[in-house]
Parts: structure tokens; C-alpha cells; sequence
């Protein structure tokens, strides 16, 4: 309070404070802290027995471009006959399907196939009731427990956010459905796992679940064995992120207000401070 009570006291405090011995040594204090920060992002990322999978040109990778929803109709296809049979989707239900690969009659039809457990009745007891619109993707699993024995101990994992919850997302996904190969001279690989450059470790329990003609799409598309894993991960990406189309209209929209508003507020600032900005002050000495 005495610095601001004296002007004087509180320039020299400023004048000392941001001296510029002051300033260097905090630059070089912030340029440390984040070189320290990215030394160890890069020793905990860098694993030199990870293949890291290569960037591939997805349709809505870029910032006007939107999802393909003729791949995601594919994509549940075969998520539906192939991946379901181990994989949940525990947070995504059938009503996310409207206006996005199906229509509601369509999505009423695909939930009315699975037998889904309700209750209690007017007795107590728990029944069996066709699906609705409001239920979940139903677990092909009573727990995980069960998941486990039927995958010789491993877990597999639910795909509800699996393109956000794996580094490298739909590159990611598209790599360890296709990435299969023998192992190289020298590898062995334990029984029942097998062998893939893109998995951490290099050894994989889920065995190749894609292979070309392995469903027919609905539309006649080829159902090779890319196309499958294209479509499938177009579909998981999606399921991670539904509301990614939104997303990016909201942005388009926003950058068209901004241009509109900044070029209101330029101008404004130009006629606001003209004035002041080309005045002239001249200093006439007394006679």
C-alpha cells in the first residue's frame, strides 16, 4: 500500500522487479521447464520396439470435411455380424443409429432382433423382451469373468471410444486389422497369441477377425478386407465422437460471425480513435 501511495517508490519496485537480468532469467527458467516437459513426453512415447502406424487419408480429416455415413452404415455391418460377436459397445444405443445410418424404422427393426432381459414383472420375475429404440448395444458376455474364459484370459476391450482411447485413433484401429503378418526369423511367439508389428509387445491374442468376403454389404460395395477395416473404423470413430459433424458445422458457422464481427470492430476501432491518433499538439511558449 505505501508503494501505490508513492509513485516514486512503486516505479523503482516495477523498474527492479522487471529488470531485464530479472526477465532473462525467467526465460530461461520457462525455456528449461518446457524442454524438461517435452524430454519427458518423447522418453515416455518413444518405444523403439512399437511400430507406429502410418497416417492414412481418411475422408473427415480435414477441418470442412465430415464423416462418410455410408461408411458408417458399413461399418456397423460389420461391427454387427463380425466384431460383436466379442466386442461390447456398452455406451451406445440403438437410437444413436436415426439420422446417422439408419432411419428409425430401420433402427426399430435392428433392436427388435436382440432379446433383451427386463423386470421385475407383477410377480418379481425378470423376462425377456424384444429391443427398443432406448436399450443398449446388448454385451455378447454375462460378465467379464465369462469374456475371459472365452478368450484364453484376455479381455476384450469395448470399442464405445476405442478411436479416442487408442494413440493414433482410426490409424491405429485400421493398422492392427490389417497389420497381420508372420513373425520374422528369431521371434517366437507364445500359443494362442499372434504375432502383429503394430500391437505393443508385437503379440496379439484377437485372432485375424477380417479377411476379404467375409460378410456381403448390403449396398454390393466389394467387401474386401481395407474396405471392411476402413468401414468398421469410420463407424468406431464415429461412435467415439458422435457429435463430430456438429462439431465442425458449429466451427464453419462460428468463423463466418467472427469474420463479420471483426471486420465491424476494426472499423469501429479505426473511427473511434482516429481522432486522437491524428491530432497534433503544439506547445506555444508564452510571449
Amino acid at each position: 500500500m505505501a508503494a501505490l501511495r508513492n509513485p516514486t517508490k512503486f516505479l523503482r519496485i516495477s523498474t527492479a522487479v522487471l529488470s531485464p537480468k530479472a526477465l532473462g532469467a525467467l526465460g530461461a527458467a520457462t525455456a528449461g521447464a518446457a524442454g524438461l516437459a517435452t524430454a519427458l513426453t518423447i522418453a515416455v512415447s518413444a518405444d523403439d520396439a512399437t511400430l507406429h502406424p502410418p497416417k492414412f487419408p481418411w475422408s473427415h480429416r480435414g477441418m470442412f470435411q465430415s464423416l462418410d455415413h455410408s461408411s458408417v452404415r458399413r461399418g456397423y455391418q460389420v461391427y454387427k455380424d463380425v466384431c460383436s460377436a466379442c466386442h461390447s459397445m456398452n455406451f451406445l444405443a440403438f437410437r444413436n443409429l436415426i439420422g446417422v445410418s439408419h432411419t428409425e424404422a430401420e433402427a426399430k427393426t435392428i433392436a427388435e432382433e436382440y432379446m433383451i432381459k427386463d423386470g421385475p414383472d407383477d410377480t418379481g420375475e425378470m423376462f425377456e423382451r424384444p429391443g427398443k429404440l432406448s436399450d443398449y448395444f446388448p454385451n455378447p458376455y454375462k460378465n467379464e469373468e465369462e469374456a475371459r474364459a472365452a478368450n484364453s484370459g484376455a479381455l476384450p476391450p469395448d470399442l464405445s471410444y476405442i478411436a479416442l482411447a487408442r494413440h493414433g485413433g482410426e490409424d491405429y484401429l485400421y493398422a492392427i486389422l490389417t497389420g497381420y503378418c508372420d513373425p520374422p526369423a528369431g521371434v517366437e511367439v507364445r500359443e494362442g497369441l499372434y504375432y502383429h508389428p503394430y500391437f505393443p509387445g508385437q503379440a496379439i491374442a484377437m485372432a485375424p477377425a477380417l479377411y476379404n468376403e467375409i460378410i456381403e454389404y448390403e449396398d454390393g460395395t466389394p467387401a474386401t478386407l481395407s474396405q471392411l477395416a476402413k468401414d468398421v473404423c469410420t463407424f468406431l470413430r464415429w461412435a467415439a465422437e458422435p457429435e463430430h459433424d456438429t462439431r465442425k458445422l458449429m466451427g464453419i458457422k462460428m468463423l463466418m460471425i467472427m469474420s463479420v464481427l471483426i471486420g465491424g470492430a476494426f472499423y469501429m476501432k479505426k473511427s473511434r480513435w482516429s481522432v486522437l491518433k491524428t491530432r497534433k499538439i503544439a506547445y506555444k511558449p508564452p510571449a
